[in-house]
C-alpha cells in the first residue's frame, strides 16, 4: 500500500509543519538591527529588497556613505548612496527620509551589493571598486569621497 494512501493525515501534518517553518526563517541578506517600524510608511507598503535597504541606511550609515550612486541623483544634492534613502538625521537621532529610492532600482541594487559584498568579507575599496566598475556605465555618480579602510 502506498504510504500518502495509508497515512494522509500524517502527509497534511508534515507539510504545514515544512510550511510554518519556513514562514518563521529570516530574511536573507538581512541587515545587523531589523526594526522596520521605525520606517516610514512609504517604506513599509514597499518591496521587501526596497525595506531592506532602507533598514540598512538606518543602521549603517556610515558604511552606506562610502559608496556613490549612479542614478544621477547627484543633481538632486545627493552625496553618496546614502543620501538616496536619508535626508537628514538630527541630534537627537530623528531621522528625515528621502523617498527616492522607493522608486529608484540603480539605489536599490547599488545597496543590495554592499550588503552581499560587507556579507562576503569585502573591504570598503573592494567594495567601492565594484561598484564603481558594475554602475558607471548607468551614469554619473554622486560625488563621494573614496573610502580609505
Amino acid at each position: 500500500m502506498h504510504f500518502s494512501k495509508r497515512y494522509p493525515g500524517l502527509i497534511i501534518l508534515l507539510l504545514l509543519v515544512v510550511l510554518a517553518l519556513s514562514a518563521c526563517g529570516g530574511k536573507t541578506g538581512s541587515s545587523d538591527t531589523t526594526n522596520e517600524a521605525n520606517l516610514p510608511d512609504f517604506v513599509k507598503k514597499a518591496p521587501p529588497r526596497v525595506r531592506e535597504a532602507y533598514q540598512f541606511a538606518v543602521d549603517h550609515p556610515d558604511e552606506l556613505s562610502k559608496y556613490p550612486c549612479y542614478c544621477g541623483c547627484g543633481a538632486m544634492g545627493h552625496t553618496s548612496n546614502l543620501s538616496c534613502y536619508i535626508s537628514d538625521r538630527a541630534e537627537d537621532g530623528t531621522i528625515t527620509f528621502d523617498n527616492h529610492a522607493v522608486g529608484c532600482g540603480i539605489c536599490v541594487d547599488i545597496t543590495q551589493d554592499v550588503i552581499r559584498l560587507r556579507s562576503e568579507g569585502e573591504s570598503a575599496p573592494e567594495i567601492r571598486a565594484y561598484v564603481d566598475a558594475q554602475y558607471s556605465p548607468f551614469g554619473p555618480s554622486t560625488n563621494t569621497p573614496l573610502p580609505l579602510e
